[in-house]
C-alpha cells in the first residue's frame, strides 16, 4: 500500500488525493490541463481527459443511443422520479460508451436557464419558465446522471448556461439586464438547487454578457455560485467563448487574449473550451499571461485543483473493482429497459390541452378507420442534441398496430417549377432543366422558409460546397443548407433562393446572376388531398409541428408564435372535411393556436419525444394511458403579448405566469385528464406564522370520474400587500397523483415561511414582510380550486434612511429608458446608463432627513436629482435641502452612466 501513490488510494480523503496529484504536476502540465482536451501524462500513468459529452436527453453525437423526449418534454411530466430515472439511464449509457473509449464522463447537461420567452431558439433544451420547477427538474436529472454512490460519480453533470441566457439573436454581443430582484428571485434559484444539493458538480458559463460584463468574467461565479456548495464547483467555458472576450468582431471586452484569459481564470473559469482540439492556443495565451504577471501559479493551481477533484470523484484513479460503475459496458446502450423507459417518458409528457365532444379517447372498436395526417405523422424528428435513432416508431407505425384501417396523408403540396418549356429537376448530381416534368414536395416551416424534396429520388435539396443538389435526407447538420424561399413576383412568377444567403437557385444553370422567374404549377394540393382522405375516416389525427433545426434553434430565435401557413391550412381543411379531428402538436416550443382551440374538439401537445413517440402517443390517444403532461410554460395567444426578447426584466414587463395579467391561451401548469377530480377540505395548519416556521397545507383530491386518471396538484401563493410589486402567483410545491375512480388521497405540502421572502433592494438581503398571503391550490396557475389565507409576521420595510450611506444605482425601484451596464472596474460593479434623453430611475421612500449633499458617481451628461416626479419635481438643492421622505429620481440624458449615489450630511 505504501508504494501506491496517495492519489490512487480510493480510501484516502478526497482533498488529500487531489493535493497529492496536484503536487506531482509540473507547471507546464498544469497549464495544459486548463484546456478542454487535457493531455495524458505518461510519467504518472494518467490518461487524457476530455470535458463535454452532450447528454441533454440522451447521449448525443456518438452514434446510436436511446433518444428520450426533449428536456422540455421530460419536464412536462412533472415527475421528478421519472426524470431522475431517465438521467440515470443516460448516465449508464455514457459509462457504457466510455468503456469503449468513445466519450468522456464530464457531461454537459442539464440546461437550467428559465424559459422566460417561448421564442428562444433553444427553448426545447430547458425545463420551465418557473425557477422552482426548473431547479427541481435540473436537480432530478443531474442526480440521475451523477448516481447515488457516496464516493464515486456515475458521470459529472454540468449545469448550462450561467447566467441570464435566453436569446440566440446576437447571443455573444447582447447583454441580459438582470436587476437585483430578477437576478436573485428568478435567474439564480434555477441554478442553485442542483448545486446546493450536490447533484451537479460543474457549470458552464454563458455566451452573453450580464449587465454589460461577459458572463465568463462575471463576479457572480465566485460571489454567488461557489457560495452555494460545500464541494468544489468546476466551471467550463462554452465553445470559443474565451476567444470572444478579446475578439474585435465579438465582445472585445479586453485588449488581447492573454489579458482576457487571465481575467477569465481569475473570475473562476477552470477549463477553456476553445479552438477545438488545438489546446496549444490556450496554453500559449495562459503562458503569456503568466509571463506578463497577469496571473500567478496559484491561479492555475486553483483551476486545476477543481478539474482534478472531478476526475478523482469519477473514480479515474481507483484500482480495478473499486469503481461501482466500472463494469457498465456498451450493452446498456438502447437496452430493452431503456426502450421501455423512453416509452414511459414520452407517454407521461403528452399534454391534453383541450378535450370536448367525447372524441377522445379513441376506441378501436368504434373508430375502425382512422386517418393520420401531417408532416409529423410518419416521421420522428431529432434535434441537434439528440443521439442517433436506433429505431423510430412514428404515429403511423403505432396506429397500424392498433386500428383496423389506417389512412395516411403527408399533406404536403407537390409543385413543378417551369421555365418556358423546361422544368427544374434535381437529384444527387445537381439541378438541371429538363423537358420531362419534374417536381418537388414542399414543406413549410414558417417565415417563408421551406424545404424541398425532389420526387426523382426522394432526397431533399441542399446548397453546399458551391453546388445545389437533391442529396440530403433532410436537415440534420449544424449548418442547415436545406432551407429555401419561394418568392412571389408581382407578375405571378416564382423565384427560388437559398436561405439564408438568398442565392438564386438557378445561378449554376448558366442562366446568369438574375434569379429565374418560374411558373409554379401545383400538381398535388396536399391539404385538399388530405381533406378528401379525412372525409372517409371515423376519426382524424393531424400531427404537425416544427422542425427542430429550422426557424427556432441554437443561433436562431423565432420571430412569432404562429403555425406555418401551410400547416394551418392543412388543419382547417381537414377539420372542414371531418369534424372528428384531433390535433397533435409535436414541437420544441408553444404555438399560438387560437383557431384550433376554438374549433377542434381535441388538442394535444408533446415535444419531439424520441424513438417511442408513436407508441406513447397511441397509448394516450386510445386511453391506455391517461395524459400525464402539464405545461411548464405559458402559451400566449400572440407574440404581441410578449416584451422584447432581449429585455429580461420579467417584473416590469409583466412576463411569465408570475406577472402576466392577460388571459393566456393555455396557462402554466395546464393539462387535462380523461377523468375529473374534486378538490375539498383545504386546511392550513395555522392561521399565522413567522419567519423560521413551517406551515402544513393539506387538501383532499378525489377522482370523481369513471376512468383511472393522473392529476398534478399545484400549490401557489400570492403576497397581498408589499412595498414592491409581487408576483400574481408563484409556484411553491406540487404533487403528481394517480387515482382510480372514486379514490381519494390527502395531499400534504410543507411551506417554509422563509421561502416567502423577496430581495429587498433597500437592505440588499432577502426579507419576509409582514403581510397576508393567499394560499392557492389547483390544477394550473389559472385553474385554482381552493384558496385560504396565511398571515405572516415578518419585517416592515419603512423609509430608506440614506444619510451617510452610499447606495448602488442598480438598487433602484423603478426606471424608464435605462439599462444596466458594467462600471469601469474591470472585475466587478454595475451601473445604470441612460439609453435615451429623459430617462430616469427612482428610489422610492428615501428619507433625506439631514442630507445636505448628494454625490453622484458616474460619467457622461450631467444627472439631475428630482424629488417625487422625474420631470416636474423640484431638484435637490444643496443650498436649500428638503428633509423628510421623498421618491428620489435620477433624471438622465442618453449616455449618462451612474454607479452609485452617496448621501452626506
Amino acid at each position: 500500500m505504501s508504494d501506491t501513490p496517495l492519489f490512487r488510494r480510493a480510501g484516502a480523503p478526497l482533498t488529500e488525493r487531489v493535493e497529492d496529484l496536484l503536487g506531482r504536476l509540473t507547471l507546464p502540465e498544469k497549464i495544459a490541463m486548463l484546456h478542454q482536451h487535457q493531455p495524458a501524462i505518461d510519467r504518472l500513468g494518467i490518461a487524457a481527459f476530455t470535458t463535454g459529452t452532450e447528454a441533454l436527453h440522451g447521449v448525443a453525437w456518438l452514434g446510436e443511443a436511446t433518444v428520450f423526449p426533449q428536456a422540455i418534454g421530460l419536464a412536462t411530466s412533472w415527475d421528478l422520479g421519472l426524470v431522475r430515472r431517465v438521467g440515470a439511464a443516460v448516465g449508464d449509457e455514457v459509462r457504457g460508451l466510455h468503456s469503449e473509449g468513445k466519450c468522456g464522463l464530464n457531461v454537459w447537461a442539464p440546461v437550467v436557464n428559465p424559459l422566460r420567452d417561448p421564442r428562444w431558439g433553444r427553448n426545447e433544451e430547458g425545463y420551465a419558465e418557473d425557477p422552482l420547477l426548473t431547479g427541481l427538474m435540473g436537480d432530478a436529472y443531474a442526480r440521475g446522471l451523477a448516481g447515488d454512490d457516496p464516493r464515486v460519480l456515475r458521470t459529472a453533470p454540468t449545469l448550462k448556461h450561467f447566467l441570464g441566457y435566453n436569446n440566440e439573436t446576437d447571443r455573444c454581443l447582447t447583454s441580459s439586464n438582470l436587476g437585483p430582484r430578477v437576478l436573485r428571485e428568478y435567474e439564480l434559484p434555477a441554478f442553485r438547487t442542483a448545486i446546493e444539493r450536490g447533484s451537479a458538480v460543474a457549470v458552464m458559463a454563458a455566451y452573453n454578457l450580464v449587465n454589460g460584463r461577459p458572463a465568463h468574467v462575471s463576479p457572480y461565479l465566485e460571489d454567488e455560485l461557489r457560495g452555494w456548495a460545500g464541494d468544489e464547483i468546476f466551471v467550463v467555458s462554452d465553445a470559443y467563448a474565451p476567444t470572444n472576450l478579446a475578439d474585435p468582431m465579438q465582445q472585445a471586452f479586453f485588449t488581447d487574449h492573454a489579458e482576457s484569459h487571465a481575467a477569465a481564470l481569475r473570475a473562476g473559469i477552470d477549463s477553456f473550451t476553445d479552438a477545438d482540439k488545438r489546446s496549444e492556443v490556450t496554453v500559449e495565451r495562459i503562458t503569456e499571461a503568466m509571463r506578463r504577471e497577469l496571473i500567478k501559479e496559484e491561479d492555475v493551481d486553483r483551476a486545476v485543483r477543481r478539474a482534478l477533484t472531478v476526475r478523482v470523484r469519477l473514480g479515474e484513479f481507483d484500482a480495478a473493482g473499486e469503481n461501482p460503475y466500472g463494469k457498465i459496458g456498451a450493452d446498456v446502450v438502447n437496452s430493452p429497459a431503456h426502450r421501455e423507459l423512453a416509452r414511459e417518458a414520452a407517454r407521461e409528457s403528452i399534454t391534453l390541452l383541450k378535450s370536448e365532444c367525447c372524441l377522445l379517447p379513441l376506441d378501436p372498436a368504434r373508430h375502425r378507420t382512422v386517418a393520420v395526417v401531417g408532416t409529423h405523422a410518419d416521421r420522428v424528428f431529432t434535434d441537434w442534441y439528440s443521439g442517433s435513432l436506433a429505431y423510430a416508431v412514428t404515429a403511423r407505425d403505432a396506429f397500424r398496430e392498433t386500428f383496423e384501417n389506417v389512412l395516411y396523408a403527408e399533406g404536403a403540396d407537390r409543385i413543378a417549377l417551369r421555365l418556358g418549356g423546361l422544368y427544374l429537376a434535381a437529384d444527387a448530381d445537381g439541378v438541371r432543366l429538363t423537358v420531362e416534368p419534374a417536381s418537388f414536395d414542399v414543406f413549410d416551416w414558417g417565415n417563408g422558409v421551406v424545404t424541398l424534396r425532389s420526387t426523382l429520388n426522394g432526397q431533399f435539396l441542399r446548397a453546399a460546397e458551391g453546388r445545389i443538389a437533391a442529396d440530403s435526407p433532410g436537415p440534420s447538420e449544424w449548418v442547415v443548407t436545406e432551407m429555401f424561399t419561394l418568392g412571389q413576383r408581382p407578375d405571378g412568377s416564382t423565384t427560388v433562393h437559398t436561405h439564408p444567403g438568398k442565392e438564386a437557385i438557378t445561378a449554376q444553370l448558366g442562366l446568369g446572376p438574375r434569379a429565374a422567374r418560374f411558373a409554379l404549377e401545383t400538381l398535388v394540393d396536399g391539404a385538399a388531398d388530405a381533406a378528401d382522405l379525412a372525409a372517409t375516416a371515423d376519426a382524424v389525427v393531424v400531427v404537425i409541428g416544427n422542425h427542430p433545426l429550422v426557424n427556432g434553434r441554437e443561433t436562431e430565435d423565432r420571430t412569432d408564435l404562429q403555425l406555418p401557413p401551410a400547416q394551418e391550412r392543412l388543419l382547417r381543411e381537414v377539420h372542414a372535411a371531418n369534424r372528428e379531428t384531433a390535433l397533435v402538436l409535436v414541437s420544441s416550443y408553444p404555438y399560438a393556436i387560437g383557431w384550433a382551440d376554438a374549433h377542434l374538439p381535441a388538442v394535444l401537445w408533446m415535444s419531439h419525444a424520441g424513438q417511442e413517440l408513436g407508441h406513447a402517443l397511441t397509448d394516450v390517444l386510445t386511453g391506455k394511458a391517461d395524459p400525464g403532461g402539464r405545461l411548464t410554460q405559458t402559451w400566449y395567444r400572440s407574440a404581441c403579448e410578449l416584451p422584447d426578447i432581449l429585455d429580461y426584466d420579467i417584473i416590469t414587463n409583466d412576463a411569465t405566469y408570475q406577472y402576466y395579467r392577460g388571459t393566456p391561451l393555455y396557462p402554466f401548469g395546464h393539462g387535462l385528464s380523461y377523468t375529473s377530480f374534486d378538490y375539498s377540505n383545504l386546511d392550513i395548519s395555522q392561521p399565522t406564522a413567522a419567519t423560521g416556521d413551517e406551515v402544513t397545507i393539506t387538501v383532499w383530491v378525489t377522482n370523481i370520474g369513471r376512468r383511472p386518471g393522473t392529476e398534478v396538484v399545484q400549490l401557489y401563493t400570492h403576497q397581498q400587500v408589499s412595498r414592491v410589486k409581487q408576483p400574481l402567483r408563484r409556484l411553491r410545491a406540487f404533487d403528481k397523483l394517480h387515482l382510480n375512480p372514486g379514490e381519494s388521497k390527502l395531499v400534504s405540502f410543507t411551506l417554509k415561511v422563509d421561502e416567502l421572502s423577496f430581495w429587498d433592494v433597500t437592505s440588499s438581503r432577502f426579507v419576509v414582510e409582514t403581510a397576508r398571503h393567499k394560499i392557492l391550490v389547483g390544477r394550473s396557475a389559472s385553474d385554482i380550486r381552493l384558496t385560504g389565507t396565511l398571515a405572516v409576521r415578518g419585517s416592515r420595510i419603512g423609509a430608506q434612511r440614506v444619510l451617510d450611506r452610499t447606495v448602488r444605482a442598480a438598487d433602484h425601484d423603478e426606471y424608464s429608458g435605462i439599462t444596466l451596464v458594467a462600471t469601469a472596474d474591470p472585475v466587478r460593479g454595475e451601473a445604470v446608463r441612460a439609453t435615451e434623453d429623459g430617462a430616469w430611475c427612482c428610489f422610492n421612500g428615501a428619507d433625506l432627513t439631514g442630507v445636505r449633499e448628494i454625490v453622484v458617481d458616474g460619467d457622461g451628461p450631467a444627472v439631475r436629482l428630482r424629488l417625487d416626479d422625474p420631470y416636474a419635481g423640484p431638484q435637490f438643492d444643496e443650498t436649500a435641502p428638503v428633509d423628510g421622505v421623498h421618491d428620489l429620481y435620477l433624471a438622465m440624458d442618453a449616455g449618462s452612466r451612474v454607479s452609485a449615489i452617496t448621501f452626506r450630511s
